[in-house]
Formats: structure tokens, C-alpha cells, sequence
């Protein structure tokens, strides 16, 4: 891993299956079936976490579910402050929000700023009769007041630590990792 010494080792790949596992679970649980069920992950590691559970609940055999890909970096509030120029991709959508149970999906919720871009970006596509938010890690730190509604675990960290959430669709290897900045 460049850049970041591994402090722990947080979830394997035996865990972060059993933790989407239990996410999709408690969204399951959670779903009345009033409106249909939609599943939105944010690029980049977010849209595969969404991916897997959207899956688990399909085979679950909830019909009225859909899935979406988000990329919300234009409606950060913190754009224009970075220096770097983002690299933009299209929102996989092709679907109305309106009047639908849209449930937002990211890898780690750190400041809140990617979540509330999120909304903000789904509010702009349409009137979603209710958001919620699922996130594999809770990091801790919060600068917006927002949370996960379903969360795989909450894990303090420093300042001068990270979340590194690995994916076989990006990374080769399904782990999450506590690392240090270097």
C-alpha cells in the first residue's frame, strides 16, 4: 500500500462480505414496500459496495429495487477549494427518483461532504419520496451533521490516519484497512 502504513487490519474479505450481507439485511427490514426500493452508490468503491447489495437484495426476492451510479464531486461545497482537477464520469441513472425510497451507499463516511453532495445531486435529478445512507465504515469527524442509517462498523481514528476500503473490482483483494498518512 504507497503512501500509508497498515496500522490494522479492520475487515477481511470474510468480514466485509458478512457486513454487506447484514447492510442489505437491515435495508430489507426496513423496507415496507410504500415505494420502490432504490440503491445508489457513489464512485468510485461506493458503486461496487452498492452493486453487492443491491444483489443480495434481488436474491432476496425483492422485485421493486433499482440500481444507480452517482458521481457527486460537482456538488461538493468544497469543489472549488481543491486544486485538483476531478475526474468526471456520467451518472448511471436512467431512471426517475421521483417518489422513491433511495438509499445512497458510500465505502467510509468521514466529513459528511460527500453524502450531502449526494443529496444535493439526487434532489437536483428529482423528488425522492425519502434518502438514506449506508456506509461500511464510520470514521468519525464529522464537519455536517449527517449519518449512516445502516453502517457496517464505527471505527475512531486520528487525524493523521485513514480508511482504506479495498475492492477486488478495483483493487484485487476485498479487506479494509487502518493505515497511517505518510
Amino acid at each position: 500500500m504507497p503512501n500509508a502504513k497498515i496500522l490494522h487490519t479492520i475487515m477481511d474479505k470474510l468480514k466485509l462480505t458478512k457486513t454487506i450481507r447484514r447492510i442489505s439485511s437491515e435495508i430489507i427490514e426496513n423496507d415496507k414496500g410504500e415505494y420502490t426500493l432504490v440503491i445508489v452508490g457513489l464512485k468510485t468503491r461506493g458503486e461496487f459496495i452498492a452493486r453487492r447489495i443491491f444483489n443480495e437484495i434481488k436474491n432476496s426476492g425483492l422485485s421493486d429495487v433499482e440500481f444507480g451510479v452517482l458521481d457527486a464531486t460537482l456538488f461538493r461545497d468544497d469543489f472549488r477549494s481543491n486544486l485538483k482537477v476531478p475526474n468526471f464520469s456520467i451518472n448511471d441513472m436512467p431512471f426517475s427518483v421521483d417518489g422513491k425510497k433511495v438509499v445512497i451507499v458510500d465505502d467510509v463516511i468521514f466529513t459528511g461532504r460527500s453524502v450531502n453532495a449526494a443529496i444535493n445531486a439526487i434532489m437536483d435529478i428529482g423528488r425522492p419520496k425519502m434518502i438514506q445512507f449506508a456506509a461500511i465504515i464510520d470514521r468519525g469527524h464529522r464537519e455536517l451533521p449527517v449519518a449512516p442509517d445502516f453502517i457496517g462498523e464505527v471505527v475512531k481514528t486520528l487525524p493523521t490516519q485513514e480508511i482504506r476500503v479495498k475492492l477486488t473490482e478495483v483493487d484485487k483483494e476485498d479487506a479494509v484497512y487502518l493505515v497511517e498518512k505518510n
